[in-house]
């Protein structure tokens, strides 16, 4: 594609939407950021560029005569596809892509893409750990915090790039067709974007729409959602499980993962040998053994990875141990089914921080999960009332509502004896009381070195 002098315009000014605006100066394209929020400073958005672009940045109301104009436009995954704008440039059939397809027009080498409601983040950095281990040129991408649209340009025909792609990233995607590819599993999240279970599902499963056979898609048996696509996915598949001996593929028997071909099985690893805890990360270590063997790196050399390979911040990360009480940070469990997993790796009586921003998510499988290791439930944010009303539903009585993580940092002090678990494991988003889940984590674990021993 000729990009030069071609009117795009990117929708949304966050880091996706600096990745590409930066991506189509460098490549001559005449280049308008836009933001809707008019209270958002230009100066501020100029500032947000690590080096000076051809980029004109706009705010508040889009003028008719700049539509118009428009040859391409490149949604930020912020921005829903069913917005009053981007229903306008659907009616007027102009193409639209998200800052991931872009990202793939310009890339080269070998691709890796991980989607998943729960998981994608730390098997996106186990495998780029692998790859980086092995091939040494590689690159970790996507919704891991690193836009895509940055590393794109300098890859080359021998790196390997691994990317997190989220729903909101698959939505927009055209001719973007990785190596291989993962859906991790698929459970309700996100309903208030994507509206209903049937669209969020369509939305993961795009991530294989263009592969063929020669390509590979990772997929778990033990999910209902991804074995039921394994079967009419045009990938070759192979499968993982964490509840059952497979013929082809890996799983997990007793405390070993075994490799299994044409009905023979390999023992490879005990999972006490890893670092990681929870039978979330077995399964994010299976589907990571399952890509890593899928790009021919031997499997001595992935199991060494693994072995050293440390827990994801945010995602059940030990914090400190503060008179005989274990603090974890599980701010990415965002969705009742992430926290679920969360729960399931404590070893301790444990006290449960949750609540946030509501995502329209129903909570009865997190409570049921407590199955007697959690003590106390402490709720806080918007949904604080209505996950309290769901526990005394399913007889959990013991929840204390708090205004702030400060507050509720100050009752954990208060009623954690020794040999406890406090947990940070929410349900929910973090918005309307921190901007993200990287910055709710980050405030707990400040809080929590700042104890007294």
């Amino acid at each position: 594609m000729n990009w030069k002098n071609q009117k795009v315009l990117v929708v949304g000014s966050g880091i996706s939407g600096i990745g590409a605006a930066t991506l189509l100066s460098d490549v001559g394209a005449d280049t308008i950021l836009y933001d809707e929020n008019e209270k958002v400073s230009v100066d501020e958005i100029y500032k947000r560029f690590e080096k000076e672009v051809n980029v004109q940045v706009m705010t508040g109301v889009l003028p008719e005569e700049m539509k118009n104009q428009v040859e391409l436009v490149v949604l930020s995954p912020g921005v829903p596809t069913d917005s009053d704008l981007v229903v306008q440039f659907r009616k007027k059939d102009i193409c639209i892509w998200g800052e991931i397809e872009l990202a793939y027009t310009f890339s080269k080498g070998k691709l890796v893409a991980i989607t998943g409601t729960n998981g994608k983040t730390t098997t996106t950095a186990l495998v780029g750990q692998m790859m980086k281990d092995y091939y040494g040129a590689s690159y970790v991408v996507g919704n891991i915090g690193n836009p895509y649209t940055t590393i794109a340009r300098n890859t080359t025909e021998l790196s390997v790039t691994v990317a997190e792609i989220s729903s909101f990233q698959l939505e927009t995607i055209d001719k973007f067709k990785p190596d291989i590819s993962a859906i991790l599993n698929i459970t309700p999240d996100h309903l208030n974007r994507h509206h209903t279970m049937e669209s969020y599902v369509e939305a993961k499963e795009k991530i294989a729409i263009n592969q063929t056979k020669n390509e590979i898609c990772i997929l778990n048996y033990e999910n209902e959602y991804t074995k039921v696509f394994g079967e009419k996915c045009k990938a070759t598949v192979i499968y993982f499980s964490s509840a059952r001996k497979l013929s082809n593929g890996y799983y997990l028997e007793q405390e070993y993962i075994y490799e299994a071909k044409d009905n023979v099985s390999n023992k490879i690893m005990n999972i006490h040998d890893m670092n990681l805890v929870g039978q979330c990360n077995v399964e994010n270590v299976m589907a990571g053994i399952a890509i890593g063997r899928s790009m021919n790196i031997p499997l001595d050399h992935l199991l060494r990875t693994v072995r050293e390979f440390k827990a994801v911040e945010h995602r059940i990360e030990y914090v400190a141990t503060k008179k005989g009480v274990a603090y974890y940070n599980d701010s990415k469990g965002t969705n009742p089914d992430a926290a679920i997993q969360g729960i399931r790796a404590m070893t301790r009586p444990t006290i449960l921080i949750g609540g946030g921003y509501d995502k329209q998510s129903i909570y009865d499988e997190w409570i049921e999960a407590f199955d007697g290791k959690v003590k106390k439930l402490i709720l806080i944010g918007q949904t604080k009332e209505k996950i309290a009303e769901c526990a005394k539903k399913h007889n959990f009585h013991d929840v204390i509502l708090a205004e702030s993580l400060e507050e509720t940092m100050e009752i954990c002090q208060k009623i954690a004896k020794e040999g406890d678990a406090v947990l940070l494991s929410p349900a929910c988003a973090s918005w309307g009381m921190f901007p993200d889940y990287e910055v709710r984590g980050n405030r707990f674990k400040e809080i929590v070195n700042s104890l007294k021993e």
